[in-house]
C-alpha cells in the first residue's frame, strides 16, 4: 500500500503539469491572438493603399476615379473656302503641319522662286556691303518679259545688301540675274547651284529653270516644297530681317544720288499687319498668269510663329489681293482659335 507521502508528491506533480499546460495553452492563444492581429492590420493597411493608388495616380481619401489628363484645345482652320487652292500651314519651330490643301500638288512658283535666290546670295556674299554691277546686258530680256523690277538703272552699281532688299521686297528680277552674273558667272550656272541647294534641303518636287520666276514649263515646285525653304531660309538672320521689313531705303550712287525707297510687295497691300492676337511680320508675294497669285509668308500669333505657302489664286495686279486676304483669313482664324 503506497504511503501517504507518495500520494502528495504525484498530487503536487500532476498539479504542476497541469499549470504548465494552461500556460502553454494561454501562450499559444495570445501568439494566434497577435497573428491575427498583425494579419488584419496588414490587410486594412493594403486596402487603403489600393484605395489611394490606381493606376498610377496618388489621390486623396476621396478619390473617385483616375483624373484624365487637361488636353490643349485643338488648333482648327478651315481652307477650304480660301482663294488659293493651294496652301499649306506649318508651325515654324516644329515644322507640324496644322493645315493644307494640295500641298504636294505641282504648282508654278512664280516670285516664290526668288527666296531660293536670296538665300544662296546670302550665303555665297561673304561681305554684304560690296559693290556688285548691274551691266546693261542683264536688262534687256527683262524688259521684253515685263518682270518686275526693283528700280536699279542698266550700268549702275549697288551694295549687296541693297540687291538682297531688292529682290525680296519689290521682287527686283534686276538684282537676282546681278547676284547670279557676281557669284556663278551666269544665271544658268546658278540655277544649277539652286537645284543642288533644292535636293540637300529635300524640296523632292521641285526644279528651277531661272533665278526670277519667269514662267517656263519646266520650272515648278510645290507648296510642300516651298514651306520646307522658307523654313530654311528664316532660320539665317540676314534674310529673316530683310523677309520681315516693309520699307527700304537704298545706299546713295552714282545714278542715285540720294538713294530710292522700296516698299514690300506684301505689305503695301495690307491695310494693317495686326490680326487677331498677333501680326504678319512679312511676306514674298509672286504673279505670273499661268502661277496666279501666290504667297509665302510668316506671322506671329500669341508666341508662336507660323508660315503659309499659298498659289494658283485668281486674279492679277490690277484685282483684289486675294493671295493676302488668304493670309489674312487664315492667320485671323488662328488668333480667334486661342483667344
Amino acid at each position: 500500500m503506497k504511503s501517504e507521502a507518495t500520494i502528495q508528491r504525484r498530487k503536487r506533480q500532476r498539479r504542476r503539469r497541469r499549470r504548465r499546460i494552461r500556460r502553454f495553452c494561454t501562450l499559444l492563444v495570445i501568439i494566434m491572438i497577435a497573428g491575427l492581429t498583425v494579419f488584419i492590420s496588414g490587410q486594412i493597411i493594403l486596402r487603403q493603399e489600393n484605395a489611394g493608388n490606381v493606376s498610377g495616380y496618388s489621390v486623396s481619401p476621396e478619390y473617385t476615379g483616375p483624373e484624365e489628363e487637361s488636353e490643349e484645345p485643338l488648333l482648327t482652320v478651315d481652307v477650304e473656302r480660301l482663294y488659293s487652292p493651294v496652301c499649306i500651314l506649318e508651325e515654324l519651330d516644329s515644322g507640324e503641319i496644322l493645315a493644307s490643301r494640295q500641298k504636294a500638288e505641282r504648282i508654278y512658283p512664280a516670285s516664290l522662286t526668288k527666296i531660293m535666290t536670296a538665300i544662296l546670295a546670302i550665303e555665297n556674299t561673304p561681305d554684304l556691303d560690296q559693290m556688285i554691277p548691274l551691266p546693261d546686258s542683264l536688262f534687256s530680256t527683262l524688259y521684253i518679259q515685263n518682270a518686275s523690277m526693283a528700280g536699279f538703272q542698266p550700268g549702275e552699281e549697288a551694295s549687296a545688301r541693297d540687291l538682297l532688299y531688292g529682290i525680296l521686297l519689290p521682287s527686283g528680277a534686276e538684282c537676282c540675274l546681278a547676284f547670279a552674273d557676281h557669284i556663278a558667272g551666269s544665271e544658268r550656272d546658278f540655277v544649277g547651284m539652286m537645284n543642288r541647294k533644292a535636293d540637300q534641303l529635300g524640296m523632292e518636287n521641285t526644279h528651277f529653270c531661272n533665278s526670277t520666276g519667269l514662267h517656263e514649263e519646266d520650272h515648278y515646285s510645290t507648296a510642300e516644297d516651298i514651306a520646307i525653304l522658307l523654313r530654311y531660309t528664316l532660320a539665317n538672320e540676314e534674310f529673316r530681317k530683310a523677309f520681315t521689313t516693309s520699307r527700304y531705303s537704298t545706299s546713295p550712287t552714282d545714278l542715285h544720288p540720294d538713294g530710292f525707297t522700296f516698299s514690300s510687295s506684301m505689305f503695301q497691300y495690307m491695310d494693317t499687319p495686326q490680326i487677331p492676337g498677333g501680326e504678319i511680320l512679312g511676306g514674298k508675294t509672286g504673279y505670273t498668269s499661268e502661277a496666279g497669285l501666290c504667297l509665302a509668308s510668316l506671322a506671329r500669333i500669341g508666341d508662336t510663329e507660323y508660315i503659309l505657302v499659298t498659289a494658283g489664286a485668281a486674279g492679277d495686279h490690277q484685282t483684289k489681293a486675294y493671295h493676302i486676304l488668304d493670309a489674312e483669313s487664315v492667320y485671323g482664324q488662328i488668333g480667334k482659335n486661342l483667344r
